[in-house]
C-alpha cells in the first residue's frame, strides 16, 4: 500500500487521532479501571517533559506570545508546504488570537481568511455521537445495546455494542481501507456513496478481534451509529443534527451537506490522495463517502462554540446538550496505544486537550478544549498532504501548544498516523 493510499484509508483521529477520517490503530486489551490520566471530568495527564512544575496551564496572549505564535505558524507552513491556515486561540478573560496565513486558492492568490467554510472530516464524529447520546438520555437507545438490535447484517452484530462502536473498540473493518473502495473513490472523486454501500465494503471482511478486546479506529463504526440515529429519531441525520445539536448551540454555519454541496466562501483544497499520486484540487469532491464519520462543513466561529460544548456537554446559554451523567461516560477515555492519548465516546484526550481532529482529501482541522483554563484551540487548513509522515494539523497543534500550554502539548506521534 502506498503512503498516499494509507492516509486516505485511515480516516482521522490521527490515526489514532487523525483527521483524514482516522486511521485504524490496534492496542492490547483495555481492562481494569480507567487510567487516572484519562478519567472522566477534568483530565490530569502528565505534563510535557519540557515543562516545569511552575509553568501555568496556559500562558496569557501577550504581544510577545502573539509574535512567537505568528513565527511558529509561519515556520510550520513553510516546512510542511501548507498553502493556507487559520488559527484561533481563546481563553475567557484574555485577548484572543485569530490569524489567517497564506492563500485559500493557489491559482488566484486569494488570501486565507477566518470567515471561510471548510470541510471538517472526522470532527463529524463528535456531532454524530452527540446525537446518539441525546437518544440515550431520552431512553430511546442504550449504550450497551447491540448494533444488531438496530441494523441487520453486521458481522458480530449480536455482540458489538453501541458503546464499543463510539469508542472504536468494535473490531469492525474500516471500509476506507478496503482496496475496492479506494479504487472506486479515487477513480471518480465526485461519485456519491450511500451508507449501505460503505458498509458493504467493510462487511466483506471478518472482525479484526473480538468486540471490546482492542482499540482500532474505524469509520465503519460511525456509519452504523448514523443509521441508529436516523432509525430511532425518524429523521435524516443532517436534519436531526440541525434541529437538536446545531441550532441549540447557535452554530448557524455548520451542516451535513447533501452530496458535494459546499457553501461559499470556502478555500480550495489540495491533496495527493489520488489514483496517480499527483496533487489535485478537491473543493468539488463529493464527501458522501464520509457521511456520519466525516462529511460535515463548518467555520472557525462555529467550531469555537463547539469546542467547549462537546467537551462539557453544556450549551452556550448554560443549558445542557446532554446530561451530566451521560457526558461523564463520554469523557471516560481509556488509554490507546499512543502515549498520553485516550479515546472515549467519539472524543479524545491528548495531554488534557479534549476534542477531535479531522481530515478529508484537501482539508484538515483540529478543535480542542483545555478544561483547566477553558481554553479553545481551532486550526483549519487547506491541505491534507503529510510532512515527514505527520499530519499538518498535528504539526500546527503541537507548535501552538508548545507556546501557549507547555504543560499540555498536543502531540500525536507520527507512527500513529500510518495507515
Amino acid at each position: 500500500m502506498s503512503p498516499t493510499s494509507a492516509r486516505l484509508r485511515r480516516g482521522a483521529m490521527v490515526a489514532v487521532l487523525s483527521g483524514t477520517l482516522l486511521a485504524p490503530v490496534t492496542a492490547g486489551p483495555v481492562t481494569g479501571a480507567v487510567p487516572a490520566a484519562f478519567a472522566a471530568g477534568t483530565p490530569t495527564p502528565a505534563p510535557s517533559a519540557s515543562a516545569s512544575a511552575s509553568e501555568p496551564d496556559v500562558r496569557p496572549l501577550s504581544p510577545d506570545v502573539t509574535r512567537r505564535l505568528d513565527a511558529s505558524v509561519r515556520r510550520v507552513m513553510r516546512e510542511a508546504h501548507v498553502p493556507g491556515v487559520t488559527v484561533g486561540v481563546w481563553t475567557p478573560g484574555q485577548r484572543g488570537y485569530v490569524r489567517s496565513f497564506g492563500v485559500a486558492d493557489k491559482a488566484t492568490g486569494r488570501r486565507m481568511t477566518p470567515d471561510l467554510y471548510t470541510r471538517i472530516g472526522s470532527e463529524t464524529k463528535t456531532f454524530t455521537v452527540t446525537a446518539l447520546l441525546q437518544l440515550v438520555d431520552q431512553g430511546k437507545v442504550g449504550l450497551d445495546d447491540t448494533i444488531g438490535q438496530y441494523v441487520d447484517g453486521v458481522p458480530g452484530g449480536d455482540r458489538i455494542t453501541l458503546r464499543q462502536l463510539a469508542g472504536m473498540r468494535s473490531g469492525l473493518f474500516n471500509y476506507s481501507e478496503d482496496d475496492d473502495f479506494f479504487k472506486a473513490l479515487t477513480s471518480d472523486p465526485q461519485r456519491p456513496f450511500t451508507p449501505r454501500q460503505l458498509l458493504a465494503y467493510a462487511f466483506r471482511h471478518p472482525l479484526l478481534f473480538p468486540p471490546g478486546r482492542k482499540f482500532s479506529y474505524s469509520n465503519t463504526n460511525l456509519i452504523l451509529l448514523g443509521l441508529v440515529v436516523e432509525k430511532e429519531s425518524g429523521r435524516h441525520l443532517g436534519d436531526y443534527l440541525r434541529q437538536h445539536v446545531l441550532d441549540p448551540a447557535g452554530m448557524k454555519d455548520t451542516l451535513l451537506p447533501e452530496g458535494s454541496a459546499f457553501p461559499a466562501p470556502h478555500a480550495q483544497g489540495y491533496t495527493d490522495q489520488t489514483a496517480n499520486g499527483k496533487t489535485a484540487e478537491t473543493a468539488g469532491w463529493n464527501p458522501s463517502w464520509g457521511w456520519a464519520a466525516g462529511a460535515m462543513v463548518s467555520t472557525l466561529d462555529d467550531l469555537h462554540i463547539w469546542a467547549r460544548t462537546v467537551a462539557t456537554g453544556e450549551l452556550p446559554d448554560g443549558k445542557r446538550m446532554i446530561s451530566a451523567a451521560t457526558q461523564r461516560q463520554r469523557l471516560t477515555t481509556p488509554a490507546t496505544p499512543i502515549p498520553h492519548v485516550g479515546y472515549g465516546l467519539g472524543i479524545f484526550n491528548v495531554r488534557g486537550w479534549i476534542g477531535h481532529n479531522g481530515s478529508l482529501p484537501g482539508y484538515e482541522s483540529l478543535t480542542i478544549y483545555l478544561p483547566s483554563t477553558r481554553t479553545t484551540l481551532v486550526v483549519l487548513l487547506n491541505t491534507d498532504i503529510d510532512h515527514d509522515g505527520e499530519e499538518p494539523s498535528t504539526l500546527f497543534g503541537r507548535a501552538v501548544t508548545e507556546i501557549i500550554s507547555p504543560r499540555h502539548v498536543f502531540d500525536l506521534p507520527a507512527a500513529s498516523a500510518a495507515g
